[in-house]
């Protein structure tokens, strides 16, 4: 078992709407992709895949009479075309001040735990550049149950051998919120989501907020 480090915190960060402000192209690519199904995706449909995992989404939108073998290739379909809607708009998708913050905050340990498809991980990931600044990236599949189980936010904190207590999660949807407060973590909400995300310990715009830093700091030193 690994040894849990016993000073400072750790960063863990969700990765639609806290890394990239990808929701609208997920909203989009979901109703193209649905289309063609014949199906018309409805708002209250949109509103209850935040924070999902892909497979719970397709057998919400399509039934639980799919095969799982049918279930995985619609789901892999879908995120290859949300990639390509993607793939040119990398950096103007990226949260406002992500890029300088994950600088600023090098020494930290830092990982990526996201329901998102490993595929949409790796795009973002390699394509933004952005691998370098995490020692752990976790997806969905690497564990039993998604959010808003805790699995994935204790499953990251232990690959990074830091305690629960002293983790800080960056989350913008009711389900990661739920799941990172089960880990007994503390939660900044990002509001690129849902206007409204009860149980947060703080909640910001995005990374340019002047808030955050104080906040981080007073965290630290209470650590």
């Amino acid at each position: 078992m690994a040894t849990e480090r016993r000073e400072g915190l750790a960063l863990i960060f969700d990765m639609d709407g806290v890394i990239v402000d990808s929701n609208p192209l997920h909203r989009e690519s979901w109703t193209r992709f649905n289309r063609r199904y014949g199906v018309e995706t409805t708002e209250a449909m949109l509103l209850r895949m935040y924070g999902r995992r892909n497979d719970d989404i397709v057998r919400d939108y399509f039934g639980d009479a799919l095969s799982p073998a049918e279930v995985e290739a619609r789901g892999k379909a879908k995120e290859r075309l949300y990639r390509e809607m993607l793939s040119d708009r990398i950096e103007e998708t990226l949260v406002p001040g992500l890029r300088p913050f994950l600088q600023a905050h090098q020494g930290t340990p830092m990982a990526v735990a996201s329901n998102a498809e490993p595929e949409n991980l790796n795009f973002v990931l390699d394509r933004a550049r952005l691998r370098s600044y995490f020692q752990i990236v976790v997806d969905g599949h690497q564990v039993r149950k998604p959010k808003p189980d805790p699995e994935i936010y204790l499953r990251a904190a232990q690959l990074l051998s830091v305690a629960p207590s002293r983790c800080v999660v960056f989350e913008d949807s009711h389900s990661g919120v739920a799941a990172a407060l089960a880990a007994g973590m503390k939660v900044i909400g990002l509001s690129t989501t849902e206007g409204n995300l009860p149980g947060t310990h703080l909640t910001i715009d995005n990374f340019l907020s002047t808030e955050l830093d104080p906040w981080l700091r007073s965290q630290s030193a209470a650590a």
